[in-house]
């Protein structure tokens, strides 16, 4: 089986086979076809027929990004065609007068209102007038749309007029051009988010849907996709709902960290993902964390996602002197092309850059084991950012470090202390090409005892896409009082939604129940887990879960059981033996010795070593850095590093370091 990771800049590839080193490679990513380095990597390495392929893609993702989706229609309730536009009125900037307008998906020209009328407790107040549904489809088969969204008030408590409006157009439309059901897509309240969510679903679709063919007609490979929830979908899942994949890197990175933590007896992880575009972080208190209330470029996509919080601080992330004559570090990137200086085709300096003028990234690494790193010209980037600085160079490569950092830290803190959670008892996991040089500033920084650095760091994305279990969620708006709730009906409602999602012959499937409560007046919920049939567990859970995030709460008062959801979920049987393939070898140091800089300026000489040649039980004192194919790891004075039993890299201040 294959896990691979089509990111930003790289494509990750970690390859696991019975009673063999899993074969872990990576190549830079064709954005213009993401498709194409995913094809090359599966034609070099001889990947038979019989593999199974799971895969994460940033293909719906880079079509929002840069605005390269479909062109789309949207039919909603007539007097509503606004919703999008007209949005929640918050404001990212209170005091700011000039606030552009909320960027739309949908021109107000392609935004269609048919008469319909559908009230709050799901009753016909205006039938749907077919005449003028038909019509409506007319236009839009005459003005060539790609894609059709249909979101009609209240549609989630009745969908037979999006049904039918959907029939109308398929009358009309070509073949080849989708249409998306909001009470398909996401049957939940909340119209501008229900609405936000299926346009993104169909600016996606035919993009998502190229794709996915093309690799099904090349590779006899059996494909799956990597969702936004932490699990894997079929191909036909992922055609029929391609928004679940918006944010499926990521999330296959937090999948992979806390399956490798896991397997070593660690339950309470923050996992920080440093790649060359972006850095995600996430909190998993003895679980992976979701949420329904995510976001791409502004626009809610209220879909079950890994609940990850991310910056624009990678590898690539640009450095520059803003016009007040602060330094300032991302969140414009480099990318892939022309990627960093050291890179050899870019010239603007980067993180990268200014970890190679420090020496924590040796000159001599060869990254994914085809790409020189380019010493020279890393020197060159950072010393005009020192000019315009007015310091030296290695004053300014440590100002870049220090500011990405801050970042970092801003990010890490948001998912843990401004939650209700003290990082300190937890492990910081560090993965990704970047992840591991900068870990242990930050674990100090967060006062964190712990640092684990995966075996593969680079690829636990794609480790994460490996071990991921397949899953089909399914939600519905309740809306009803916590007082008027039974025994009976909850059973009977989440029945009707496991139904939907049930696999007769997924013998060891489970169903995970949950629901989305809040005390009564409230505006927004918490989603909290049942793991029994009685409705009093909910109301506990959920006053302990608001009293977690919120630092309080109120038992006394009436609650709301706003909606239910429902994940069907078949554990992959390559979770454990992923762990059982890492390679386990004796350890040798290199001896080598390279020239480092810590943060107090003085020049130390760092021990040189090859992660290859650590096997379990390896010990050694900082400073050192450790390179390998996919990462390179920076341990400074003050830090000690043991191997664990599967290859793991454990990191503890000296103070801290446990036999």
């Amino acid at each position: 089986m294959l896990g691979i990771d089509v990111g930003g800049t790289f494509t990750d590839l970690i390859w696991s086979r019975p009673d063999q080193v899993p074969v872990v490679t990576k190549v830079p990513s064709s954005p213009e076809d993401p498709s194409r380095a995913l094809l090359q990597l599966i034609v070099e390495l001889g990947v038979p027929g019989d593999e199974e392929i799971v895969h994460g893609s940033t293909v719906a993702t880079n079509a929002v990004l840069e605005g390269t989706g479909a062109r789309v229609a949207l039919v909603t309730t007539r007097g509503f065609e606004d919703v999008i536009e007209i949005g929640r009125q918050t404001r990212p900037a209170l005091y700011d007068l000039n606030v552009p307008p909320r960027k739309t998906l949908v021109a107000r020209d392609a935004r269609f209102g048919v008469t319909e009328r559908v009230t709050a407790e799901g009753e016909v107040h205006i039938p749907l007038d077919e005449m003028d549904a038909d019509t409506i489809a007319e236009r839009i088969a005459d003005s060539r749309f790609e894609s059709v969204a249909v979101s009609l008030l209240f549609s989630f408590l009745h969908p037979a007029h999006e049904e039918a409006i959907r029939e109308a157009l398929t009358r009309r439309l070509d073949a080849d051009v989708p249409v998306s059901l909001s009470s398909v897509v996401l049957p939940e309240f909340r119209e501008y988010e229900r609405t936000s969510t299926t346009v993104l679903n169909a600016y996606v679709a035919p993009v998502v849907d190229r794709y996915v063919s093309r690799l099904r007609s090349e590779l006899p490979n059996s494909i799956r996709t990597f969702s936004s929830s932490g699990g894997s979908l079929t191909a036909r899942e992922t055609i029929e709902r391609p928004v679940q994949m918006l944010l499926s890197g990521p999330a296959g990175g937090v999948t992979g960290a806390f399956a490798i933590a896991q397997a070593v007896g660690i339950e309470q992880v923050i996992t920080f993902d440093m790649g060359g575009t972006s850095t995600d972080v996430s909190l998993c208190p003895g679980e992976i964390p979701r949420t329904s209330e995510g976001e791409i470029t502004g626009l809610p996509v209220w879909l079950q996602t890994v609940d990850i919080w991310t910056v624009g601080a990678g590898g690539g992330s640009i450095a520059q002197v803003d016009a007040g004559g602060a330094l300032e570090v991302g969140p414009r990137s480099a990318g892939a092309d022309p990627g960093p200086a050291a890179y050899g085709k870019g010239t603007e300096p980067t993180v990268t850059d200014a970890n190679v003028v420090l020496g924590r990234l040796p000159a001599s690494t060869e990254l994914g084991g085809t790409l020189l790193l380019d010493g020279a010209a890393s020197g060159r980037s950072v010393a005009a950012l020192a000019k315009s600085m007015g310091t030296d160079v290695i004053g300014a490569a440590l100002g870049v470090i220090r500011v990405a950092n801050s970042n970092m830290e801003r990010a890490l803190r948001r998912v843990s202390v401004e939650r209700g959670h003290d990082p300190r008892e937890f492990v910081l996991v560090a993965f990704g090409g970047a992840g591991p040089l900068h870990a242990c500033e930050l674990a100090e920084a967060l006062d964190v005892k712990k640092v684990l650095v995966p075996r593969y760091p680079g690829v636990t994305s794609a480790a994460g896409m490996l071990v991921a279990d397949a899953i089909r969620e399914r939600s519905r708006t309740l809306m009803v009082p916590g007082t008027e709730w039974t025994i009976d009906e909850l059973k009977a409602t989440f029945g009707r939604l496991a139904d939907e999602v049930e696999d007769d012959e997924a013998a060891e499937a489970i169903v995970l129940r949950s629901a989305d409560i809040r005390y009564l007046g409230q505006g927004y919920e918490l989603n909290v887990h049942l793991s029994s049939d009685d409705p009093g567990e909910l109301i506990q859970r959920f006053h302990e879960a608001h009293e977690q995030r919120f630092g309080h709460s109120h038992p006394e008062r009436e609650i709301e059981i706003v909606s239910i959801r429902v994940r069907w979920v078949e554990t992959s049987a390559h979770r454990g033996s992923l762990t059982r393939q890492l390679d386990q070898v004796s350890a040798r140091a290199s001896g080598a010795l390279t020239p480092a800089v810590g943060v107090n300026r003085d020049e130390v000489e760092a021990t040189l070593f090859d992660r290859g040649e650590l096997g379990p039980g390896s010990r050694f004192a900082g400073p050192a850095i450790v390179t390998q194919l996919d990462a390179t790891t920076y341990v400074p004075a003050g830090w000690r590093a043991i191997v664990d039993r599967i290859g793991n890299l454990i990191l503890e201040p000296d103070s801290e370091l446990t036999v």
